[in-house]
């Protein structure tokens, strides 16, 4: 089946404590967010890319391409209210019979080898997302209460998820719900069952400043 990677940018600066968007921050002398499409464009350089932005930061993104003289141009689409919203706009026009994996724009780290495990899980079963495992214990948190769960019965999500377009297409007609946390969530409101592949651990969500730093290590 045909690939399509839809990368989704709506960050603000505001947990890093600065006004520049997360996935603009510099990192390794390149934005996170040229990183990120950089690792989907080697895993395949002929798979589509469609990248969705806040209509504000279109300008500062093509600024930033001249800057640093980056020739890898997706498709850019405004984004919406809320990162629902974002990928809605994302999924407009897109054709039946191909694969769409929904990728934060602040996940450079993404392996390869998780790509590969999501799009062939994808085109088998219709609908996955990579996971991770819990290492640390869990509590769960009741009012003022706390109490200890069994972590093994627990998963940690990262993207990219990936779908067949018509499942995912189908799945965003659903009135927007706040429980709708990830795209995977839409899906299994609209009825269809979401499978597991392994992701990798390197694979953080950028989102403060110390994970900036972990993200410097690991890719020295």
């Amino acid at each position: 089946m045909n690939r399509l990677a839809l990368i989704v940018a709506g960050g603000s600066g505001q947990r890093m404590m600065t006004e520049i968007p997360k996935q603009f921050l510099l990192l390794r002398e390149l934005p996170v967010l040229m990183h990120t499409l950089n690792v989907f464009h080697s895993f395949d350089p002929k798979m589509k890319l469609r990248l969705v932005l806040p209509e504000a930061q279109i300008a500062n993104w093509e600024s930033l391409c001249e800057r640093y003289n980056f020739r890898l141009r997706p498709e850019i689409i405004p984004g919406g209210e809320t990162r629902f919203h974002s990928v809605l706009n994302g999924l407009e026009g897109i054709p039946d019979g191909i694969v769409v994996a929904i990728h934060d724009g602040v996940r450079p780290l993404v392996s390869h080898q998780t790509l590969a495990r999501c799009f062939e899980e994808a085109e088998r079963s219709g609908a996955v997302v990579p996971v991770s495992e819990i290492r640390e214990s869990v509590r769960k948190l009741e009012g003022e209460v706390t109490l200890a769960v069994n972590r093994s019965e627990y998963l940690l999500v990262q993207t990219p998820a990936a779908f067949h377009s018509e499942i995912i297409r189908k799945a965003y007609r659903l009135e927007y719900r706040e429980s709708f946390t990830d795209d995977a969530s839409v899906v299994e409101a609209a009825g269809y069952k979401i499978t597991i592949t392994r992701g990798n651990p390197e694979n953080i969500k950028i989102t403060s400043p110390m994970d900036l730093k972990i993200a410097e290590a690991l890719m020295r």
